[in-house]
């Protein structure tokens, strides 16, 4: 691996999450004083500037971010105003949850949607097919918070075979699994399939039947490998969107994990928990485009050529 490339992408990294810290403070701080919403409108002023004085909210912004910063790159998120905390505390015990549904999700969108549109693209003009690109655009297109809705009313409510809430037993993750996963897996069956179908088409493929190279040697050594890269940014996304992905699901679901929480303290106004999940989201999504960018290089070394040359 090129150090020159690495090197450029873990700047990048760290630029945009440096440019996320920064906005996320600033929309926090003008929105509205949490103070005021944690303790009410009828609250005695002493008291509200008491609490805005043990947070550090009556200083100027400047200095805010000045020392949010400072917190930020010495392990310290703040202190929560709803549990009396540190909101890292807060936020770790939901992290558990939120991973055990974001990795299940994200393995069914793969193991369902790869395969399918590989399949397809082999199989075009098929009812293979049609039945591939119509779950694509039913996945891609419906909301999560209606298709909760109906998984629930059919298989809690109607059927009584599921769990409708909670997250006690694995029979309680089926639902939100299948309600997070479908988009994904519609999404990459789509992107499989287009990508396939691209690949398929080159001259290469077709001088490999020429020459009689067996059909399943062509598509493990030939096309799968070429069509990879496209499949592989899909991946990345979804991997990355793991945290804020799973927002309204868990929200449907009360899914005891990050989303939830981050719901929950946003109406609430608690500032450190919000600046924490949305780090915890910034620095998910910032590591897997580093890794899908990695990945890229490793699979096509033009990339990762490519994007050396452009430096100089």
């Amino acid at each position: 691996m090129n150090f020159r490339f690495l090197c450029i992408k873990l700047l990048r990294a760290l630029v945009t999450v440096m440019i996320v810290l920064t906005f996320v403070f600033i929309v926090l701080r003008v929105s509205g004083d949490p103070v005021e919403t944690m303790l009410g409108d009828e609250a005695d002023p002493e008291v509200v500037e008491f609490y805005r004085d043990k947070y550090g909210l009556d200083r100027p912004i400047y200095e805010q971010y000045f020392l949010y910063f400072k917190g930020v790159f010495s392990g310290d998120l703040g202190f929560s105003f709803k549990d009396e905390r540190d909101a890292i505390e807060v936020v770790a015990e939901r992290i558990p949850r939120t991973l055990q549904l974001g990795l299940a999700s994200f393995a069914f969108s793969i193991f369902l949607g790869v395969p399918l549109g590989i399949l397809a693209a082999l199989n075009r003009n098929t009812a293979l097919d049609r039945f591939t690109m119509g779950f694509a655009v039913f996945g891609y297109s419906i909301p999560n918070f209606f298709l909760g809705i109906v998984l629930i009313l059919i298989f809690a409510m109607w059927l009584r075979m599921l769990p409708s809430s909670g997250s006690g037993t694995w029979l309680h993750l089926i639902m939100p699994v299948i309600t997070l996963g479908t988009a994904g897996a519609g999404s990459l069956a789509r992107f499989a399939r287009s990508s396939m179908l691209e690949v398929l088409n080159k001259s290469y493929m077709r001088a490999a039947t020429a020459k009689g190279v067996p059909r399943s040697r062509r598509i493990a050594w030939h096309a799968l490998p070429n069509a990879a890269i496209p499949i592989v940014t899909i991946i990345g996304f979804r991997l990355g969107d793991m945290v804020a992905g799973s927002v309204i699901t868990e929200t449907v679901f009360a899914w005891p994990g990050v989303g939830r929480l981050l719901v929950t303290s946003v109406s609430g106004r608690d500032l450190a928990i919000v600046q924490t999940i949305l780090i915890l989201v910034a620095l998910t999504m910032v590591t897997a485009n580093l890794i899908v960018d990695l990945i890229y290089g490793w699979i096509d070394p033009r990339i990762r050529v490519s994007s050396s040359m452009d430096k100089d």
